[in-house]
């Protein structure tokens, strides 16, 4: 057997701490995702502002919820997360859609919202919404839960997109769909606090949901909606 020099074994602790150091000076590539600032007034306790900003009538989102609805789809039956489904208008629409036999959770990060949410839809007659409290890089869903996750006006507060959608990805079933909506972010031809609001446009966010292993399957096109795009995408 060949013998080891007692000089090799005095270089390697050297050798090794060197190496050690290589390693650590290789950039940990970071989550692209939105400052936390982003979401501090959406935890607030005091919720009626914020239920007014997201149920104004000149929001086209909310103008055209029962349209947007239909445009998402989801069958009869079927099980839909609602993910950032602040007041619920979104998630009262989805739950008439999949009726009695299916189910929304209403995914948020403010419980608060989430309590008014469970109460008026209760008031409204709909019991197939199941509230969600989630955590900033979580949906805080159940592994092969869902048939289809919608985000409204929402990726872009995700503040760890990657761990998110890694969440989202989990939760659906397979063949699950994931329909997004958010804002057009093109300089030139949006106003200035949608570029300072949101990190990215469509065709990043686009690249960074298939990289978490969705295949985007249609654009879709609803009439009065000119500050937002639609994107379907399957698991």
């Amino acid at each position: 057997m060949k013998k080891t020099s007692h000089a090799a074994f005095r270089l390697f602790p050297f050798a090794f701490l060197a190496v050690c150091f290589l390693a650590a000076q290789v950039p940990i590539p970071k989550d692209p995702g939105a400052p936390p600032s982003i979401n501090e007034s959406w935890k607030s306790s005091e919720i009626d502002p914020l239920i007014a900003r997201l149920e104004d009538e000149e929001r086209e989102i909310y103008a055209h919820r029962v349209a947007l609805a239909a445009v998402v789809g989801p069958l009869p039956g079927s099980v839909v997360a609602d993910v950032g489904a602040g007041s619920g208008f979104m998630a009262e629409e989805l739950a008439k859609l999949v009726g009695p036999e299916g189910r929304v959770y209403a995914v948020d990060i403010n419980p608060h919202m989430l309590d008014r949410l469970s109460r008026r839809a209760r008031e409204h007659g709909l019991e197939n919404i199941q509230t969600v409290v989630c955590p900033e890089d979580s949906t805080n869903l159940p592994p092969l839960s869902v048939d289809l996750v919608f985000i409204c006006d929402t990726y872009h507060h995700f503040e760890q997109p990657r761990r998110t959608m890694q969440s989202v990805y989990e939760a659906l079933r397979p063949g699950g769909q994931l329909v997004v909506v958010d804002f057009k972010r093109v300089p030139g031809q949006v106003p200035d606090w949608v570029l300072d609001h949101v990190r990215a446009g469509q065709p990043e966010f686009t690249a960074e949901i298939e990289a978490a292993g969705f295949t985007l399957t249609n654009v879709h096109n609803l009439p009065g909606l000119e500050n937002n795009y639609i994107l379907r995408f399957r698991k």
